[in-house]
């Protein structure tokens, strides 16, 4: 499918690919303003500078702290990254689109604050409870055993899919039936991803350090869009928004600025009927 951008034919947007290069430059030039009706986000963190090997750990399987060059930014330089990634992004959002931003306690207040000067409204933030989180090496802090979710709304009339989610949480009613959220929408228990879902490479080792679970991505997509509604992942990485997506019968674009994780996230979408930018 293809979506042509204004009469003059400037650009044309394509769905269910995935574009190589910065999301930023991408966006503004691929895709159509106020299209997109869901968007998922996993940015980096700016956590970088620091490495953490415990190659043999019982808990979870091997734990590599994340040390990669592109979650590494002075402080100055993430917020403007920020607040570049979150302007595009409203932009092409339609007006009552949803975006979700995952996040931790180390760059949640940058999110909240410069998409709130943007004017998005923040519906909730999502608790994640990895139940196989890393112990307490350094016995220093308290254990960092969650991350957060933050889902913003561009404007009124939003995307709820209740009884969707009332169905994907795994708590039931003494007679079996589908129970209220109130005890699982706000606090998700999910273990990181391990076992067959975790890529991984010849060595063994996980081929991205922060992929998300899928069984998360399919309650958020489940949660804010409806079927051939097109979703947005601006940091791809392998490719889980995209491979969920696909599933649920929804468009996804994908946009990836390194290599290295576009060619994995290729490998993972590929069908004989897809070709990638």
């Amino acid at each position: 499918m293809v979506h042509k951008r204004n009469k003059s034919n400037i650009f044309m947007m394509e769905l269910n690919k995935i574009y190589k290069g910065d999301c930023v430059d991408i966006i503004t030039k691929k895709i159509t303003n106020n299209s997109v009706h869901l968007i998922f986000a996993d940015p980096p963190y700016n956590l970088s500078g620091n490495s953490l090997n415990l190659e043999n750990n019982k808990t979870g399987g091997a734990f590599y702290k994340v040390n990669e060059e592109w979650d590494t930014f002075s402080y100055n330089d993430y917020v403007m990254f920020t607040a570049d990634w979150l302007k595009v992004s409203h932009n092409v959002l339609t007006p009552n689109g949803s975006i979700y931003i995952s996040c931790t306690q180390h760059n949640i207040g940058e999110i909240l604050i410069e998409a709130k000067k943007l004017g998005f409204k923040l519906n909730n933030i999502l608790t994640w409870y990895k139940v196989n989180a890393m112990p307490n090496i350094t016995k220093r802090t308290y254990t960092h055993s969650t991350e957060f979710v933050c889902w913003f709304v561009k404007g009124k009339n939003w995307v709820f899919n209740y009884d969707e989610v009332k169905k994907f949480n795994p708590n039931k009613t003494k007679d079996g039936k589908d129970k209220q959220m109130r005890d699982f929408l706000d606090f998700i228990e999910l273990p990181i991803v391990q076992g067959k879902e975790r890529l991984r490479g010849e060595d063994g080792r996980a081929l991205h350090p922060t992929q998300k679970p899928e069984k998360l991505l399919e309650l958020i997509i489940k949660a804010s869009s409806n079927k051939n509604d097109i979703v947005l992942d601006p940091f791809f990485g392998t490719g889980t928004t995209g491979f969920v997506a696909k599933k649920l019968n929804r468009n996804w674009i994908g946009i990836e600025n390194n290599s290295y994780y576009f060619k994995i996230a290729e490998e993972r979408l590929k069908s004989k009927n897809e070709e990638y930018v």
